[in-house]
């Protein structure tokens, strides 16, 4: 019997579905935040700006996920059943 947990596929799977909801949660709070300093200045470039904040905040969603997985890779090429060694002949 696995010692795995019966919901690992679930768990991981909703782990993986996160970074593309973050991405679209950080966009539409940034058009969120923008949109209401639009409406409360009447500044169209505050639109603009808090737009960018959404798309800059997406993007270090992205970087930070990268780099978490990067980590989780680097660590599992320092295991040695995972290690390419050349045969000497």
């Amino acid at each position: 019997m696995s010692k795995e947990p019966r919901l690992k596929k679930i768990i991981v799977g909703a782990n993986d579905l996160s970074l593309g909801i973050s991405i679209v949660i950080a966009t539409l709070i940034g058009i969120g935040i923008g949109w209401g300093l639009y409406k409360i200045t009447g500044i169209v470039w505050l639109l603009w700006l808090g737009i960018f904040w959404g798309i800059g905040a997406a993007l270090l969603n992205i970087y930070k996920a990268y780099k978490k997985t990067k980590k989780e890779l680097d660590e599992l090429a320092k295991d040695p059943k995972y290690s390419y060694q050349k045969e000497n002949n």
